[in-house]
């Protein structure tokens, strides 16, 4: 489903070369949760902007479905961005003034759906990720922390995409409430079947993904199952 062979991504400015990442390979199945992992300036975000089609390699080849995203042209990775992948990020990137059920709807405006079906598949996405039909109808700044980042997640479903990319889902909320968004992920992905690449530099989040590919200098460093996925096989 998602394959990296031997990526690298090579930064010029003037004179000097900074190299973001070294020979990366790896895969991803349909259906893992997978957390990628490594401290600031490792190379985890160039490789999420790689994944997420916001940026292409500088050698090497990315495959996501079998298609050779890496090759692909701006308004090519643009529609491999909407129909594809699902974003979450860090800072929610909602519309303040706006009801939740039109904000998860937008993606779908964009993409020509007719109003009754857009309404439909936003509630839909938005039971999915977890928020009461109560607040469907509230305006996204009179939610709370864990509401608005389950408003963000839906609207990385409502597409249907292939792969949700979770860039640091947790980083603006405190500890239980990120706890609860990371049981999200992990219903979405045991009871819904999503595939995810959830980006941290916090171990305790990594380990809510069954697996964990921890970067370091550019390079993968180790790649390994995690408690929860041993646990679950017992």
């Amino acid at each position: 489903m998602v394959e990296t062979r031997h990526v690298s991504k090579t930064y010029q400015t003037g004179p000097v070369a900074f190299q973001a990442l070294d020979d990366v390979s790896f895969k991803i199945q349909d259906g893992e949760f997978v957390a990628i992992m490594g401290p600031s300036g490792s190379g985890k975000s160039t490789l999420m902007h790689i994944l997420g089609a916001l940026d292409t390699p500088t050698s090497g080849t990315y495959l996501l479905d079998d298609k050779d995203v890496s090759t692909l042209n701006d308004d090519e990775l643009a529609d491999i961005r909407k129909d594809k992948i699902g974003f979450v990020f860090q800072s929610f990137n909602l519309l303040p003034r706006t009801t939740v059920l039109k904000n998860v709807m937008l993606p779908l405006l964009y993409a020509g759906v007719e109003r009754s079906e857009r309404e439909a598949r936003a509630a839909e996405a938005l039971t999915a990720a977890g928020l009461d039909p109560e607040h469907f109808h509230h305006l996204s700044n009179q939610l709370s922390g864990g509401q608005i980042q389950r408003v963000a997640i839906a609207r990385a479903l409502v597409n249907n995409p292939t792969l949700i990319l979770a860039d640091e889902p947790t980083g603006n909320l405190d500890t239980k409430t990120g706890e609860v968004v990371l049981a999200t992920f992990e219903r979405l992905n045991k009871d819904h079947g999503r595939t995810i690449i959830l980006i941290t530099h916090e171990a305790e989040v990594a380990e809510h993904a069954d697996r964990i590919i921890f970067v370091r200098d550019g390079k993968i460093v180790e790649d390994r199952k995690t408690h929860r996925i041993e646990s679950n096989h017992e």
